[in-house]
């Protein structure tokens, strides 16, 4: 099956719920990043995928991971768990995630 293909020139839109922020996702670039550059803060700290702070539930889309093996067990990618500071979009998504903020 062929990889999705971008279907924006800004990237992969993605719903931040229970907030409702959206943003695009750039190919190639972390969630945590694409966020901050719309001006949303999601929350992060080691942005390696060690420490977890950033970890949230993916409910609808699909995701890659930037490194081999991400701080989250099988069961819980199972469940749909995410690391957000070291993901990238691949298709549309919709993120539950507490604790964001605006910057802008």
């Amino acid at each position: 099956m062929a990889p999705p293909v971008l279907t924006s020139q800004h990237g992969w839109k993605v719903l931040l719920l229970p907030s409702g922020l959206q943003f695009h996702a750039q190919a190639n670039k972390s969630l945590v990043l694409s966020a901050l550059d719309a001006g949303i803060r999601l929350p992060n700290s080691c942005r390696s995928g060690a420490c977890r702070t950033c970890l949230c539930q993916l409910r609808k889309g699909n995701i890659r991971y930037l490194i081999e093996w991400p701080g989250v067990t099988r069961e819980e990618k199972a469940e749909g768990w995410i690391l957000p500071c070291v993901a990238v979009a691949e298709s549309d998504l919709v993120v539950e995630v507490q604790d964001v903020q605006v910057l802008k």
